[in-house]
């Protein structure tokens, strides 16, 4: 791996061995790579990588990352291989293992899950960007959402729904502000902060988003999900010269 270029970031893989909507879903192979693959490949194409390691419990993961290019120097506790475990405790748990037990540190900790696979090393790259631009803590990839959203109430009505589109005085969709969510693909956070923080979503005023197309946001959790990324693989939707494959 080359030095990297400005920031100096720890890219962490988190992938747990069990999986109750898609058992086994993060060895599944997708095109040339397996899950894990793809991760890896996309973080060590970026000109900022110092450093890829995995936190998993499954000694099978960890296995494939390593073929893959990452490092894997701990095996994760199980208290944080439950499918409560959140993404936060994980994270705090590889930055103080990394920092107490080998003294590392780095600028910044970005946070890659396998199930988001087609997110490019460009992609990670211009969210390093917007932190030295913003000085921000938090970087997140971000997806267009529906523009009104909310929960049926225990009647089934969208009460929510139709308030907001009431109060905002939009009733087409088109006239309606434009709305974003996570999509999971990327989490860039500033070291310091991370380790005082020990959270993800801590500071509203210096997180900022990096807006994502519909396709570099594919979350696979059920098999569907994972049919319709193998697709978009096999259509030339996706292109694999980010994973160093095709042309």
């Amino acid at each position: 791996m080359e030095e990297p270029s400005g920031p100096r970031v720890l890219f962490l893989i988190t992938a747990r061995g069990g999986s109750k909507g898609l058992p086994g879903k993060n060895l599944m192979t997708l095109g040339p790579l397996s899950l894990i693959g793809w991760k890896a490949a996309t973080a060590l194409r970026s000109r900022h990588c110092a450093r890829l390691i995995i936190s998993t419990d499954s000694p099978a993961l960890m296995e494939e990352a390593v073929r893959c290019g990452a490092e894997a120097p701990f095996l994760r506790p199980p208290e944080l291989a439950t499918d409560t475990a959140g993404s936060a405790e994980v994270v705090a748990h590889a930055v103080e293992w990394l920092a107490e037990t080998e003294g590392a540190a780095y600028d910044a900790v970005m946070l890659l899950q396998p199930t988001n696979p087609f997110a490019t090393a460009a992609d990670y790259d211009a969210a390093v960007a917007i932190m030295v631009r913003r000085q921000a803590h938090l970087v997140l990839g971000l997806r267009q959402a529906p523009s009104v959203s909310g929960p049926l109430d225990a009647l089934g009505r969208p009460l929510e729904v139709v308030r907001r589109v009431l109060e905002s005085g939009a009733t087409r969709r088109q006239d309606a502000r434009t709305q974003y969510t996570p999509n999971g693909s990327l989490y860039l956070m500033d070291w310091a902060w991370f380790r005082r923080e020990r959270r993800i979503y801590a500071d509203p005023e210096r997180t900022f988003g990096y807006v994502m197309d519909d396709l570099k946001s594919v979350d696979i959790d059920t098999e569907a999900d994972f049919r319709y990324a193998e697709y978009l693989v096999e259509r030339g939707y996706v292109d694999l010269s980010q994973i160093g494959h095709g042309t």
